[in-house]
């Protein structure tokens, strides 16, 4: 099953919505893990250690942060990236 980690700024509406659609989704917040206010690498290093796809609106530096991971070879399990638009 997809594990996800929802960054902080995320629409919780959505998180509703999906959890609506399909309650059984694992979904985490980035505040219940002790990552509220820290930076982009550090929660895409957590997110990778535990297998977790980083769901976020942040379309403007957390590419590039998870495309270095990629580079380097280290583990990127994913980024869903929604737009604030949508």
């Amino acid at each position: 099953m997809l594990k996800l980690l929802v960054d902080e700024n995320f629409d919780n509406t959505i998180v509703r919505g999906l959890f609506r659609r399909n309650p059984t989704l694992d979904m985490v917040p980035v505040q219940d893990v002790g990552l509220s206010g820290k930076d982009d690498p550090t929660i895409l290093e957590w997110a990778a250690q535990e297998g977790r796809v980083l769901l976020t609106h942040d379309v403007a530096t957390i590419t590039r942060y998870a495309y270095d991971r990629v580079r380097q070879g280290q583990p990127m399990p994913g980024v869903i990236e929604i737009s604030t638009e949508l």
